[in-house]
C-alpha cells in the first residue's frame, strides 16, 4: 500500500462478529451465542446456503433469545431464494422479536449447488445483481414502514406494507456483500454496511487474485466513488476464511501453526486470512482502519476463542 493516500474518512469503532452456521441441538447453538456475547463479539451473523447448516431466521431468533446485547444477521441471504416481501416480513419480525439487534445481509446469490437444489437457473451475474437491485430498493422501503406499489421487471407489489413496525428506526441497518463493481455501487448507494469479499467468477467461485490487500484497496476506491458524501456513513466489513494467534497462552502447537501461516499471509498479504501474535494483528488491524476504512470482522466460530484477545483489544476502540 506504499504510496497510496492513506483513509479520509469518518473513523467507525471496531466490531468482530462471529460467523456460525451448525450446531447438533438447541443448546449448543445457544451456548454458542452465549459465549460469543461474553467473549465481546458484537454480532452472531449466518450464512444461507442449503447444505448442512441451520435455517437463519429460526437460528439467529433462537439466539437473540438466548442474549442481550448480542447483534444478529443473515450473512447474507441469497436474494433469488425468496421473494422480497417475504424477505422484509421475516426481517421485521426478527428485529421485533430480538429487540431491535438485527443486522440483515443481502447479496445476489453465488452458489450453483443451491441453485440446483431448489431447481432454478442460475443466471449470469448481471440477471442475478438486477434482481438484487430491484429487491434491495423494495425490502429498505418496506422495512422504513412505507406502503409499497412496484411493477418492475423481476417483482410485483401491490399496497404491500408490515406490520408490526420494526423496533430500529427508520429501519434496521442493511448490509450488502458481494465484490464486483455493481454490487459495489448498490452497496455505496443504498446499505450502510458494505460487505467487501472477493468477485466470484461465473461458475460461482472466488477469483484468488481479488482477496489482496491491493484489491481491496481497489474495491474500497469504488466504494468511495459510489457513495460521494454518504461514504463517511457507511461501515466497511471483511469477512476472515480463517484466523488464529500465536502466542497469547494458546497451547504450543497452535500457536506455531499460527505463527507458520502468519509467515505466509504476510507474504501474501490478504485482508481475509488473519493469523499472528496480538500486537502484530492489533497493529495491522489499526492501520488498515486508517488507510482503507475497514472496521467490521467476521470471523469464523471454529476461532472464537482463540482471537478473544484481539476482540477485547480493539472492540468498541
Amino acid at each position: 500500500m506504499t504510496g497510496r493516500a492513506a483513509y479520509r474518512g469518518a473513523v467507525h469503532p471496531f466490531r468482530f462478529g462471529v460467523t456460525a452456521s451448525r450446531a447438533g441441538s438447541a443448546d449448543e447453538w445457544t451456548a454458542l451465542a452465549r459465549r460469543a456475547e461474553v467473549l465481546g463479539y458484537d454480532t452472531l451473523l449466518m450464512p444461507d446456503h442449503l447444505g448442512r447448516q441451520l435455517s437463519p431466521f429460526s437460528a439467529l431468533t433462537a439466539a437473540a433469545l438466548a442474549t442481550t446485547r448480542l447483534r444478529v444477521g443473515p450473512f447474507v441471504l441469497a436474494n433469488d431464494y425468496r421473494h422480497p416481501l417475504i424477505v422484509a416480513r421475516e426481517a421485521a419480525t426478527l428485529d421485533l422479536l430480538s429487540g431491535g439487534r438485527l443486522e440483515l445481509g443481502l447479496g445476489a446469490g453465488w452458489n450453483r449447488r443451491d441453485y440446483r437444489s431448489l431447481g432454478i437457473p442460475y443466471d449470469r451475474p448481471g440477471v442475478r445483481v438486477d434482481r438484487l437491485v430491484e429487491s434491495v430498493d423494495i425490502v429498505g422501503r418496506l422495512l422504513a414502514g412505507e406502503t409499497v406499489d412496484h411493477h418492475g421487471p423481476h417483482y410485483t407489489l401491490t399496497s404491500a406494507r408490515l406490520s408490526p413496525p420494526t423496533v430500529q428506526r427508520p429501519r434496521p441497518p442493511i448490509m450488502v456483500g458481494g465484490g464486483g463493481p455493481r454490487i459495489l455501487r448498490l452497496a455505496a448507494r443504498a446499505a450502510d454496511i458494505v460487505a467487501l469479499q472477493p468477485q466470484m467468477d461465473p461458475r460461482g467461485r472466488p477469483i484468488i487474485r481479488q482477496a489482496t490487500e491491493a484489491a481491496t484497496w481497489a474495491k474500497v476506491a469504488l466504494v468511495r466513488e459510489f457513495a460521494g458524501e454518504r461514504f463517511d456513513r457507511l461501515e466497511l466489513n471483511v469477512i476472515v476464511a480463517d484466523a488464529g494467534l500465536a502466542g497469547s497462552g494458546r497451547p504450543p502447537l497452535e500457536s506455531l501453526s499460527a505463527a507458520a501461516r502468519a509467515a505466509v499471509v504476510g507474504l501474501v498479504g490478504t485482508p481475509y486470512v488473519m493469523y499472528g501474535t496480538l500486537a502484530r494483528l492489533r497493529d495491522v488491524l489499526l492501520r488498515r482502519r486508517e488507510r482503507l476504512g475497514i472496521s467490521y470482522y467476521a470471523l469464523p466460530a471454529r476461532a472464537m476463542e482463540a482471537m478473544a484477545p484481539l476482540v477485547g483489544a480493539l472492540a468498541g476502540r
